[in-house]
């Protein structure tokens, strides 16, 4: 069952990753812009990195670092369902979760598929900041153990912990909550996939914005191994005071909250297809 449910969280992953590469992209070089601009330019936003990119890579430029991005998600997003799957069996079997349960059930699923896939996420950031010029996810992975050794492979570990293991901990929660408090006649009707998926929108947004922070500390350690966590608060702060902690917000925040809600909903609607309980 447990590989059912690995199956069925790989395929929803998959789906919205191809989908919503492009601003996960447009987020890592926002965060990752040189503070070195001429003063009187003013904020770099959204758009302009998005215009800039297709000027400069084409259009397909938006989905750099894609290759990683599924060689990521396909077992990432798999590991996690199927640990959540097989812990929500073991600890709460035949009754909802309370949300505080719901919590750590999301966090620790997280916490599972997070350090597994850690080293395919620091090549992944690094594809899509621009500044490296790797050919390959595994030729990637042999450069970086090459030329930093193997540790560099789960630099930003602590970060994006940090990130992931609350995000997911606050998605699962207000994600179950709201559909819990659905009405009976629209969770079970031909509705019922839209409403879960308003659901995932509302639970998304709110985890993303807590979360915001730490992914932006994260993208800079992964970036620039020499940083650490501490060091990397401090750097940000010193950069662009606050408001540098929150650098990517909407495409992150978009990307984010999409893809967890198509995620979350094709998973649930595949499981019921399989005759599984999600």
């Amino acid at each position: 069952e447990a590989v059912k449910a690995f199956m069925c969280g790989s395929l929803s992953g998959t789906c919205s990753t191809l989908l919503f590469q492009p601003l996960d992209l447009v987020k890592t070089r926002l965060q990752t812009l040189q503070s070195s601009r001429q003063p009187g330019l003013g904020r770099v936003g959204m758009v302009a990195v998005l215009f800039s990119v297709v000027r400069t890579e084409k259009l397909l430029g938006l989905w750099k670092g894609i290759s990683p991005s599924i060689a990521r998600t396909i077992p990432g997003v798999g590991i996690y369902f199927s640990t959540y799957y097989s812990l929500k069996q073991h600890f709460f079997p035949d009754r909802s979760l309370r949300a505080i349960e719901a919590a750590l059930l999301g966090g620790g699923a997280r916490t599972v598929a997070g350090v597994f896939m850690l080293p395919v996420t620091v090549i992944k950031t690094r594809f899509e900041c621009g500044r490296y010029n790797y050919r390959s996810v595994t030729g990637a992975l042999c450069s970086v153990c090459r030329t930093e050794g193997p540790t560099a492979l789960f630099s930003g570990l602590m970060a994006t912990l940090l990130r992931d293991v609350p995000f997911s901990g606050i998605y699962v929660m207000f994600y179950s909550q709201t559909k819990a408090m659905l009405p009976k006649d629209i969770s079970m009707s031909a509705s019922a996939p839209l409403a879960n998926f308003s659901c995932g929108i509302l639970a998304g947004i709110l985890a993303s914005l807590i979360t915001q922070p730490a992914d932006v500390v994260k993208t800079h350690v992964q970036v620039k191994p020499q940083l650490r966590t501490a060091k990397a608060i401090g750097y940000i702060y010193m950069e662009n005071g606050l408001q540098g902690f929150f650098r990517g917000t909407v495409p992150r925040a978009l990307r984010r909250t999409m893809m967890s809600a198509m995620a979350w909903t094709l998973y649930e609607q595949m499981m019921a297809h399989v005759g599984l309980k999600s």
